[in-house]
């Protein structure tokens, strides 16, 4: 899939799980870049009538495929939510390490779902394996 890990990374605050979820190839064809791919994990996901405060909103985080390149401007990653303040579709983009790290992590997005108890932080990290290889 050249530019793409093929993994999404899926995260539920309320039930403390975490789980790494295949991301077929024609998804990566048919919805181009992290805002394509974003709106497309929006739309199956995200109800019309869900409130964007509540626990069943998604945050999804994407990145596209030159996320991660020495390509000019290819340190974005788009944020997609239902948005608090008009209650509909939210995309945004953001510059700097986070979507490259991202992708050299092994992933091409997060979904984040659910209501953590407690403030709450993630950390993904490649494990090395006993050839100092990453795994």
């Amino acid at each position: 899939m050249y530019a793409y890990k093929g993994k999404i990374l899926r995260l539920n605050l309320s039930k403390k799980t975490a789980r790494v979820e295949k991301v077929h190839e024609n998804l990566f064809r048919k919805y181009l870049g992290g805002r394509g791919l974003g709106a497309k994990i929006y739309y199956d996901e995200v109800k019309p009538d869900i409130d964007p405060l509540q626990p069943e909103n998604r945050v999804v985080l994407v990145t596209g495929p030159l996320t991660g390149t020495p390509t000019f401007g290819s340190s974005k990653f788009h944020l997609v939510t239902k948005s608090p303040l008009t209650g509909i579709y939210l995309c945004s983009n953001a510059g700097g390490y986070f979507g490259a790290e991202l992708k050299f992590a092994g992933y091409d997005g997060i979904i984040i779902e659910g209501k953590a108890s407690n403030p709450t932080y993630v950390s993904t990290e490649k494990s090395l394996g006993s050839h100092g290889r990453a795994q």
